[in-house]
């Protein structure tokens, strides 16, 4: 017997498509938003349909922004002879959060996955690639996974004909981490890539 009304599963639905969002907690978000005033849900309604609206990629580096070109591209104060390449959006926000980059960003959309039919042609590569003239550094910044090692590999290959520095992120232990509890291979490329301590 169904307990639950229709109108309240097809929200339940639509919150589980979020990742990292499960069943459960869709459900507890659908009866959350029951608990809100009319006014509150209609402005939520209002700010998602609003920001569709207005969001796009920008057109040199494809940030999700309002204004084309984005805030980054357009800073003269950046170093634009150092590009940063990354998946999407979100991992320019965590490299900003460090305030250790002054540079640009690339990008890309994604990685290369074959099994899920993405190849170089889904991705921005073509518009990386368009961006290399005043060029001295690209910095490949790809998430630690099969396939974020199989584009940064892919890159490297495609880029190592042009008088370009290539440089990836340091991979390694965290801070605070044990050593009993790293990975094999984190731990292999931390002892790879160790430097003199001074």
């Amino acid at each position: 017997m169904k307990i639950l009304p229709d109108s309240l599963d097809r929200i339940t639905q639509q919150f589980s498509r979020f990742p990292g969002i499960g069943k459960k907690t869709a459900q507890r978000m659908a009866f959350q938003l029951l608990e809100w005033n009319r006014e509150d849900v209609q402005l939520l309604g209002e700010v998602i349909i609003g920001s569709n609206d207005k969001l796009k990629h920008c057109s040199v580096c494809n940030l999700i922004t309002e204004a084309d070109p984005c805030p980054v591209c357009l800073d003269t104060r950046r170093d634009a002879s150092i590009l940063c390449v990354v998946e999407d959006s979100k991992d320019v926000l965590a490299l900003e959060e460090t305030s250790r980059f002054n540079g640009k960003y690339h990008i890309l959309g994604g990685v290369l996955s074959p099994l899920e039919g993405i190849g170089p042609d889904q991705l921005h590569i073509k518009s990386l690639m368009a961006r290399l003239d005043a060029i001295d550094e690209i910095i490949v910044a790809m998430n630690p996974s099969v396939e974020g090692e199989t584009t940064s590999l892919y890159l490297a290959k495609l880029l190592q004909d042009r008088q370009i520095k290539i440089t990836r992120l340091a991979r390694g232990i965290p801070t605070g981490g044990d050593l009993e509890y790293i990975d094999g291979v984190t731990l292999g490329r931390a002892l790879d890539d160790r430097h003199e301590l001074k």
